[in-house]
């Protein structure tokens, strides 16, 4: 078994229990976006199941013919053009952020005649170089995609600014998520998943804690 993943694993199950969290309430997703296929096979051999990519087509690439018992999640943005694709190709997509792409989405479901789960992106930090829906402005995108768009929203997804005690910008995730009754959240990274998991995430997304430094040349 890959020797990272089952530490953190094992750093998950022990922050379920400081946080008095049911064992397995927490899902890992493996970030293995950029990895070279040699890193990511070990941890696919050892049992891991759900992983996280950031591009549709290396993710297409990559997973195509290794899809079965596996759950992909889109985690990062999404381009409308490729909206067809990702609804095809992925069981949740963690990146929706704006009204543009909520439209294609719904057609793109409809069309596919799929369930797909999906997540609303919050810019949890107001940081002008990141993607997501403002705070202030989720509470009414939430609705939109509900009652406009006819989409499901399963849970909210951040990233804390770099260098920031995340513990209140996960707090500030939960709070938009209990007020709109979203269930899911999906916060908590390499550096600070276990306060995640304390302030109630029900999905981390962790890469190189378990695979390494990222290979930003590899598909």
């Amino acid at each position: 078994m890959s020797t990272a993943l089952a530490q953190v694993q094992a750093s998950i199950a022990e922050a379920e229990i400081r946080a008095g969290r049911p064992a397995g309430s927490v899902t890992l997703v493996a970030v293995s976006k950029t990895q070279p296929w040699g890193n990511v096979a070990p941890v696919l051999e050892a049992g891991q199941q759900v992983f996280g990519e950031n591009r549709v087509q290396e993710a297409m690439e990559r997973w195509r013919d290794r899809r079965e018992g596996l759950e992909l999640r889109l985690i990062g943005p999404l381009q409308t053009n490729k909206a067809r694709e990702a609804v095809g190709f992925f069981d949740v997509i963690e990146t929706l952020d704006r009204e543009k792409l909520a439209r294609v989405l719904a057609d793109e479901i409809q069309r596919a005649g799929k369930t797909l789960r999906l997540y609303v992106q919050v810019n949890i930090g107001e940081e002008a170089q990141k993607a997501g829906i403002a705070p202030a402005e989720a509470d009414a995108f939430i609705a939109a995609c509900h009652e406009t768009y006819g989409l499901t929203i399963e849970g909210l997804m951040c990233t804390p600014p770099f260098a920031q005690d995340p513990a209140a910008h996960f707090a500030a995730l939960r709070a938009i998520a209990a007020r709109n009754g979203v269930e899911k959240l999906s916060m908590g990274m390499s550096d600070d998943f276990e306060i995640a998991i304390a302030e109630g995430a029900t999905s981390v997304r962790v890469g190189s804690a378990i695979f390494g430094a990222r290979d930003y040349q590899a598909t």
